[in-house]
């Protein structure tokens, strides 16, 4: 694909972002790397296999490639894959890439890499978790014989998870993971707490593109819901916003900042949880707003401790032409603190 100048100017301030020493201009590049898509596929590519670049950097070449889900990046992934000496947290998110294609056309190929990588015991425990997560995508009955064989594994850590996985399978526990993927192709558990207990246990692991997915999939059920029924679902899509924000992701901070606007009474904490983790300067004026028009003392004290904690971290000072605009409207949240 032929990528205009003006893209390529874009992709290579992003790469760059991503070498970055800001874990938010990090995670912030790969929100908009994947939003370029095929594009930036070969630079992330070139990126993410530049064996003499920093190790987070690298990681987030592959969370973005992982997120894009093109086909050209599956085989540099399962190289990467196949060296043992490779930083932990690079190859964990190599996996990420395989995972998406387990059920293309080269779904053998990235089966067989994961169970090799899970199955050897002298792999680290944070790639081996990585490749058995990733490996639970698949059809229990699929990985049955790769769980059996782990039940007497040295690793606790790995033993606990092929348990609970196990169990899954049987029926004892649903799959947390395959609900998440199930909830994110739009088929949702008849309950929303369902949900959010799938997201605790398996929210660490999931694809950003599932868990972006989520948060669209179930603004939808909300929308449709009764009142009574209204709040869960909105809770559980809070609960999908912390689970993207915990790993620095702004793929949905689009949905946490509309979410503010048009909201007509308090929201669950967590979608200030959220912000507080990966809010910009694009969402403070609706936080303010929120500020202004609430009459709830403790959703108002939730608001200013969001706005302080994004206003601090994104160092915008009284000058920002942002802070002057709400500084007209709110100036008591201005001016209460020196910025």
């Amino acid at each position: 694909m032929a990528i205009r100048a003006s893209s390529s100017k874009q992709i290579s301030a992003l790469i760059a972002d991503l070498d970055a020493g800001s874990a938010v201009a990090r995670e912030t590049a790969v929100a908009r790397l994947t939003v370029l898509g095929a594009r930036a596929v070969e630079r992330l590519i070139a990126a993410a296999t530049e064996s003499g670049g920093r190790a987070d950097a690298r990681a987030a070449a592959w969370r973005a490639l992982e997120s894009i889900g093109d086909a050209r990046a599956l085989e540099p992934a399962l190289a990467a894959l196949a060296q043992p000496e490779l930083d932990p947290a690079i190859a964990a998110s190599a996996s990420g890439v395989a995972r998406v294609h387990l059920r293309g056309a080269h779904g053998a190929a990235s089966v067989d890499r994961l169970a090799t990588v899970l199955l050897d015991r002298t792999r680290h425990e944070q790639v081996r978790l990585a490749a058995l997560r990733a490996l639970r995508d698949l059809e229990r009955s699929a990985i049955a014989p790769i769980l059996t064989s782990l039940a007497d594994d040295p690793n606790a850590t790995i033993r606990t998870e092929a348990a609970l996985t196990s169990r899954g399978a049987s029926g004892g526990l649903d799959d947390p993971a395959a609900m998440l993927t199930r909830a994110a192709e739009g088929a949702l558990p008849d309950a929303a707490d369902a949900l959010r207990h799938a997201l605790s246990r398996a929210g660490d692991a999931a694809p950003l593109q599932v868990l972006l997915r989520i948060v669209e999939r179930v603004r939808e059920r909300e929308g449709a819901e009764h009142a009574a029924a209204r709040d869960g679902w909105r809770t559980a899509r809070a609960a999908a916003h912390v689970a993207l924000a915990s790993r620095g992701s702004r793929l949905a901070l689009y949905d946490l900042r509309e979410s503010l606007e048009t909201a007509a009474a308090p929201l669950p904490v967590e979608f200030l949880a959220a912000l507080s983790l990966i809010g910009d300067a694009s969402c403070v004026e609706a936080i303010a707003a929120a500020h202004a028009k609430t009459k709830d003392a403790w959703w108002r004290h939730h608001l200013a401790d969001a706005f302080y904690t994004i206003v601090t971290r994104e160092r915008l000072t009284s000058r920002h032409a942002v802070m002057k605009r709400i500084a007209k409207r709110s100036p008591g949240l201005v001016a209460s603190r020196k910025l």
